[in-house]
């Protein structure tokens, strides 16, 4: 195309590149520069390899057509044509782009359609899943063969779910510091969403659904590496699971500390003691997730403790000062508000009036869950919880 405009004396202005599909309108932010540009007065004409190259949709093309009516656009030049702002180029131009839609369509219909006959001859689309391997044989194109080194393993876990009640965390550190398991890649193991995946995919039991979550199902031509009856043992075991724990509880200081000793995360749990006079005492106590060293020896800590020991913290460590001002200045306008609105009182507080650790330790004991939160962002180092004991990076 650069020797096209030698030939022809054209000053070529600027060379873009565009890497995004033609196909829709509006994803392109070359092809919008390309457009504001021409707006602007910067060129006037475009020199391109083919029509199909500009636009395959409609609306990129109605933009190109809207400049050339605009005169702002005085000539498009391809390969083997020339398109300028008369009625009968700016026609062709469109019957060429429109064609390559057409084209473009047919595509999407023709694929649709090669990959619903592949899934009626039972073969499904895509790569293999963990426990086959894809057919390299060219008279078995897209077929998959069982994997003799990974299938075993699938079918472990299948039982020792249905059977032997295991939880999808405990199938994993199994599988990552029992087995040390590696996908086809070699260099992955399985992460805890992909263990439930597995478990809750039918094409291990010989049927598999495509696409995904559309109520097409099909019988696949693979060999099982379980049965159905094991299958569904699964699903029961696995749905009971996700009904334990589908509305986890919020506690004030998780997602804000780190394992001291393996670099996981801290995690939150309560229990409840039943008193002699009836009444019930609520205990939260934090400790290691353990999803980094299932053997951690962080232990647990109750959450009074806990504060009790970041109270001592905030004595003897830099905070951001300036978020915690922030933070009491809106406390003390609010107080202002209430005794005027409510107490008819007007109590004049200010702010160099309260001591900021004060405060962050009232928030400690006393104040919402997002407050403690955000509290707790104020401090410049990461929080380490280890052996019981909190300290800072």
């Amino acid at each position: 195309m650069l020797a096209i405009a030698d030939r022809d004396g054209l000053t070529v202005v600027d060379i873009r590149r565009e890497s995004h599909s033609a196909k829709e309108s509006g994803q392109r932010p070359v092809f919008r520069e390309v457009l504001e540009d021409v707006r602007r007065g910067r060129y006037n004409g475009i020199l391109t390899w083919a029509p199909d190259r500009l636009s395959r949709n409609a609306g990129d093309l109605g933009s190109v057509v809207d400049l050339m009516d605009e005169t702002k656009l005085l000539e498009i030049r391809t390969y083997g044509q020339h398109f300028k702002n008369s009625p009968n180029e700016k026609f062709l131009l469109m019957i060429l782009c429109s064609q390559a839609k057409l084209e473009n369509d047919n595509k999407s219909i023709n694929v649709k359609r090669g990959l619903r006959t592949r899934c009626e001859m039972g073969l499904r689309p895509g790569p293999a899943v963990v426990g086959y391997l894809n057919e390299k044989r060219m008279d078995k194109k897209c077929e998959v063969v069982i994997d003799p080194e990974r299938a075993p393993i699938v079918k472990q876990m299948f039982e020792k779910v249905a059977y032997e009640k295991w939880s999808g965390r405990k199938l994993y550190h199994w599988l990552k510091f029992d087995l040390n398991f590696k996908t086809r890649s070699g260099n992955k193991g399985l992460t805890l969403s992909n263990i439930y995946l597995i478990l809750q995919n039918p094409f291990y039991y010989g049927v598999f659904e495509y696409p995904r979550k559309s109520g097409n199902f099909y019988t696949g031509r693979h060999k099982p590496i379980i049965n159905k009856e094991l299958f569904e043992l699964v699903q029961e075991q696995v749905k009971s699971q996700v009904l334990r724990t589908q509305e986890p509880k919020e506690f004030a200081f998780t997602k804000m500390m780190t394992c001291g000793l393996c670099g996981s995360g801290i995690c939150a749990d309560e229990k409840f003691k039943k008193l002699k006079d009836g009444s019930v005492n609520r205990h939260i106590y934090y400790g290691c997730t353990r999803s980094k060293d299932k053997n951690c020896k962080c232990g647990y800590i109750n959450e009074i403790e806990l504060i009790q020991q970041f109270e001592k913290l905030i004595d003897q460590v830099n905070i951001n000062e300036i978020g915690m001002k922030e933070k009491i200045k809106y406390e003390v306008e609010r107080i202002k508000r209430f005794n005027q609105s409510v107490l008819n009182t007007k109590q004049q507080i200010q702010i160099k009036d309260v001591d900021i650790r004060d405060y962050a330790k009232f928030i400690l004991k006393d104040g919402l869950i997002e407050e403690k939160r955000e509290l707790l962002t104020c401090f410049k180092s990461k929080i380490f919880l280890k052996e019981k004991r909190i300290f800072l990076d």
